[in-house]
C-alpha cells in the first residue's frame, strides 16, 4: 500500500494491478489536492477501505486473483461500506461488461487510456456528492441527538412542576408550605427554558469549550449543586414519607464542569432513583477522590441493578429494568447522556453496588483551574 497527501479535500482508494497504472493516477490525483492511497489487489483493498472508508474508489475491474467484481461483491457484504462510491477503470468499450459493471455496484466509469480532465471531473463529481451526503447525514444525526436531548432533560423539570402545581390544585399541603411550591413551579419552568436555551446554541460540551476558549473559568461548587438538589427534590420524597439525605464535607474544591450542565446529570441520576426505588430513602454526597478529583454520589437501597443488565446500564435507550415506571416516559438515554457529558469535562461516571443492597452511582470530576491557572 502506497499513501500519497497533498493539502488532501478528500480520501481516494485507487486500486490496480498495474504499477505504472497507479504511479501515473497518484501523481494526478495528488496534485490536485487528493489524499491517494494505492492497492495492487482486491485482496489488499478490502483490507485498506474496511480499515478506514475512503470517499472514493478508482477500481480496475480486471485483475488476477480478486477482480473488481469479487471485490464489489464484497463491499455488498459489509454494511460500513455500502456507501463507498466506486468509479471502475477499464480498457474495453465491452456493453455487456459496463452492464456488468454497474450491476455489481460501481457509480460511474473511465476508459483507459484515459484523458485526465475526464478523470478529474468525474473523480471532483463523485467526491463532492459523497461528502455532501456526509454533511447532510451528519446534521441530520446531530438533530435528532438534540431533539432526543431536549425532549429527555425537560422531563426532570415538567415532573416538578406538575408534583407542585398538583399538590397546590388538590390543596394538600399546610398553608406556610405553598410559598415553597410557588417557588418550585417558578424554578422548575426557568431550569425548563433554560435547556432549551443552551440547547439551541450548542450541546453541553460545546458549550464548555465554547467558554475555555472565551476564557471563562468552567467550574461548579458541589455543596451548592447538593443544597440545590435537596431543594429541588426534597419535597418530593417528602410527599413520600421519604428523605433525601444531603452529606457534603466542610472544605470542597470547585469541579471543572459547567454548574448547570452539572445539576442536570445529578438530576437524572436521582430521577432514575425515585423511579426505580420508590420505597427508599435516596443519599447524596461528596467526597474527595484520588488527588485533584472530587466524587459526586448518588445512593438508594432499592433492588439495585442486575447484574445482567450493568454492562448494557451506559448504553443509549437502555432500560434498568423490564418494568418501566415512567409509563413510556423514559427514553432510556440519561445515562447515557449523563456518561457523555462527564466524560466531556475529563471525568468519569460508573455504577456500583451497595453493600447491603442498593445502589450507588459515582460522578468523579477533576478540580477546576484558578484563574491564575494554579
Amino acid at each position: 500500500m502506497t499513501t500519497h497527501t497533498a493539502n488532501a479535500s478528500g480520501s481516494i482508494l485507487v486500486v490496480d494491478d498495474q504499477a505504472a497504472n497507479l504511479r501515473v493516477v497518484s501523481t494526478l490525483l495528488s496534485r490536485h489536492g487528493y489524499e491517494v492511497i494505492t492497492a495492487d489487489s482486491g485482496e489488499e483493498a478490502l483490507a485498506i477501505a474496511s480499515e478506514q472508508t475512503p470517499d472514493l474508489m478508482l477500481l480496475d475491474m480486471i485483475m488476477p486473483g480478486m477482480d473488481g467484481f469479487a471485490l464489489l461483491e464484497q463491499i455488498k457484504q459489509r454494511p460500513e461500506l455500502l456507501r463507498l462510491p466506486v468509479v471502475f477503470l477499464t480498457a474495453a468499450h465491452d456493453r455487456e461488461l459496463l452492464l456488468r459493471a454497474f450491476d455489481a455496484g460501481a457509480v460511474d466509469y473511465v476508459t483507459k487510456p484515459f484523458m485526465p480532465e475526464e478523470l478529474l471531473a468525474r473523480v471532483n463529481a463523485h467526491v463532492g456528492l459523497k461528502q455532501t451526503r456526509d454533511r447532510l447525514e451528519r446534521v441530520a444525526r446531530e438533530r435528532q441527538e438534540l431533539v432526543n436531548l431536549v425532549a429527555h432533560d425537560l422531563k426532570n423539570p415538567l415532573t416538578s412542576v406538575l408534583f407542585a402545581s398538583d399538590i397546590l390544585i388538590h390543596q394538600g399541603t399546610k398553608p406556610e408550605r405553598i410559598p415553597r411550591y410557588l417557588e418550585m413551579i417558578h424554578d422548575s419552568a426557568n431550569d425548563a427554558l433554560g435547556y432549551i436555551r443552551r440547547y439551541l446554541e450548542a450541546q453541553a460540551d460545546d458549550l464548555m469549550s465554547r467558554q475555555h476558549a472565551e476564557g471563562h473559568a468552567v467550574a461548579a461548587s458541589l455543596p451548592e449543586v447538593l443544597d440545590w438538589l435537596a431543594h429541588r427534590y426534597g419535597l418530593q420524597l417528602e410527599g413520600r414519607g421519604l428523605r433525601l439525605h444531603v452529606q457534603a464535607p466542610a472544605q470542597c474544591r470547585p469541579v471543572a464542569i459547567d454548574h448547570l450542565v452539572l445539576r442536570q446529570v445529578a438530576e437524572n441520576l436521582i430521577s432514575n432513583a425515585m423511579k426505580y426505588a420508590p420505597d427508599s430513602d435516596i443519599e447524596i454526597s461528596v467526597r474527595a477522590s484520588a488527588p485533584g478529583f472530587w466524587q459526586l454520589l448518588v445512593e438508594d437501597r432499592g433492588a439495585g441493578i442486575p447484574a445482567s443488565r450493568q454492562r448494557e446500564l451506559f448504553k443509549p435507550f437502555a432500560r434498568l429494568t423490564d418494568v418501566d415506571p415512567a409509563d413510556g416516559l423514559s427514553s432510556g438515554l440519561g445515562l447515557s447522556l449523563a456518561r457523555q457529558i462527564v466524560g466531556n469535562a475529563g471525568g468519569q461516571l460508573w455504577y456500583e453496588d451497595r453493600d447491603g443492597g442498593g445502589a450507588r452511582f459515582v460522578v468523579e470530576l477533576p478540580e477546576a483551574l484558578s484563574a491564575n491557572g494554579g
